[in-house]
């Protein structure tokens, strides 16, 4: 879907499937994953060394295939908003969000691109438009470009309400790593902090009708569906890498056990600590 139809059908309260992207350059992946059902492709140019250049051929070839890119740019920036939007990103997903200058500042890259200056903080501040021509303009210009922030802090989580006041947000995504860091109970996701913290941020979105989600890296999907069981429609499911490593887990250290080699574990622990599907150990 384009970013349009992703905007509406989060807005109307729908679900929609994605999952983080790494290996932006792969010439097959695009056309595959829109035969396979994903909506969205959650591209993360925060934590990868990915050029300008990269990002804007994945962005093509996945706006090109009816799966909407969006694109997590390395700090909440309006200039990488706009960056991203300019390279044929659908969408910005901007990091740990705490402030509602932030936030407004993001709305204008990506809801009034290509106003800047004085023009735009008029519009932003009192809603004035340039000529009564240049809402409906901006409006058909911007149609396909998604607001995403994350609230990965108990700081974001304390100011929720006020970010949400902004408008112009389409979706708040959760980064579990980063918040349960936050939250003083790391990689804890069942801890009874990390749960009332996230059910806190849902609470406030689902009653603002904006949507909600929190980014499962890896493991086995029951904690998403519990996450979405408590109201999550914005769903992004473990990444390329993650499903790779666990096929080649599931594949590879099959054959092994079964040709009475073992299942060899690789010793390199997979980022961020997070657990193998069938094992729960530590990659």
């Amino acid at each position: 879907m384009r970013g349009k139809m992703l905007r509406e059908r989060l807005a109307a309260g729908g679900r929609v499937y994605g999952l983080a992207l790494e290996g932006f350059g792969h010439p097959k992946w695009a056309r595959m994953f829109a035969r396979l059902g994903i909506d969205f492709v959650f591209m993360d140019n925060e934590h990868n060394p990915l050029d300008r250049s990269t990002c804007a051929w994945a962005a093509q070839a996945y706006a090109a295939n009816a799966v909407a890119p969006l694109l997590r740019i390395p700090e909440p920036s309006a200039i990488l908003a706009a960056m991203a939007l300019d390279a044929g990103a659908h969408g910005v997903i901007a990091p740990y969000v705490e402030t509602v200058e932030q936030v407004r500042a993001l709305v204008g890259a990506a809801k009034y691109r290509p106003l800047k200056g004085a023009a735009l903080q008029r519009i932003l501040l009192d809603g004035e438009f340039p000529s009564p021509e240049t809402a409906p303009y901006l409006e058909r210009f911007n149609a396909d470009s998604v607001l995403v922030i994350m609230i990965e802090s108990a700081e974001g989580v304390a100011r929720l309400p006020e970010l949400l006041a902004v408008r112009g947000v389409d979706a708040v995504l959760v980064g579990p790593h980063d918040f349960s860091v936050a939250h003083g109970v790391p990689e804890q996701f069942d801890h009874p902090t990390f749960v009332a913290a996230l059910k806190e941020v849902i609470r406030v979105c689902r009653a603002r009708g904006i949507a909600i989600g929190a980014h499962h890296l890896a493991g086995s999907s029951a904690r998403q569906r519990e996450w979405i069981a408590w109201g999550c429609n914005f769903v992004v499911l473990k990444s390329d890498t993650a499903f790779i490593a666990e096929g080649i887990l599931d594949e590879i250290g099959a054959l092994r056990e079964t040709l009475g080699d073992g299942a060899r574990m690789g010793d390199a622990p997979f980022p961020f600590g997070t657990r193998c599907a069938k094992t729960d150990d530590a990659w």
